[in-house]
């Protein structure tokens, strides 16, 4: 790369960090998610839940990531679209959100044994906490799109690839940095309030689950038409 196309392939760099930020960040809603990684991680001291923040922003990272290099490749070798991804992990946010908002955890009264309840939340560090609760099927649905806009040299390819990089770091930064302070969130807001706050949350990701199964069964109906 010469000295010449720096200016402009960083000027490139960071648009293309801008844009996957900016479409990602909001789907990801690392805020919106804390109610539902405390009640996830009910029981578990401060040192766990920093220690699952960690492990879960790199999984985040890692699919987020995968998703925008190699997600296209992986679709097309499974012979899969889009579309179908949304339906099925649509499918998956609609359980979580039914589930969370029919859970009975913290009403029990008596918080489980520190040791039980870290071994459940890192059992969970993947599934439920990484996939689906951070990184939902729109997520990666979203990070399948933007990975799927190639440059029509190396260097832009190689461009592409550090922002996909560069954005996905950001992402999983907001993530951790949400989730090592959700402890703070809920001694704010209190019992009363973290019970309201997770209905709603809970709400809000079934609903979220539903536009996704919809955002897919849209495109699959429109195939069949076309046909």
């Amino acid at each position: 790369m010469s000295l010449g196309l720096l200016p402009a392939d960083l000027l490139l760099l960071a648009q293309a960090v801008l844009l996957i930020v900016g479409a990602l960040l909001p789907v990801v809603n690392p805020l919106g998610n804390v109610p539902i990684f405390l009640t996830l991680t009910f029981g578990c001291d401060e040192d766990t839940r920093r220690d699952l923040a960690r492990h879960i922003a790199l999984y985040s990272f890692a699919l987020l990531l995968g998703s925008m290099l190699f997600g296209s490749l992986v679709l097309r070798m499974f012979d899969l679209s889009v579309a179908v991804v949304q339906v099925a992990g649509g499918a998956v946010v609609c359980a979580l959100g039914w589930h969370l908002l029919h859970d009975e955890t913290r009403e029990g009264g008596e918080a489980p044994d520190p040791h039980r309840a870290r071994q459940v939340a890192v059992a969970r560090a993947f599934y439920p906490l990484t996939l689906p609760v951070s990184i939902d099927a729109g997520v990666i649905s979203v990070a399948i799109t933007l990975g799927a806009n190639h440059g029509q040299t190396l260097e832009r390819d190689l461009v592409q690839v550090a922002a996909a990089i560069v954005g996905s770091a950001l992402v999983a930064l907001s993530l951790l940095l949400a989730y090592r302070y959700a402890t703070r969130v809920s001694r704010w807001l209190g019992n009363k309030g973290m019970e309201v706050f997770l209905r709603l949350s809970a709400l809000i990701v079934l609903s979220i689950g539903v536009q996704i199964v919809w955002n897919g069964l849209k495109s699959l109906l429109a195939e069949i038409h076309l046909a």
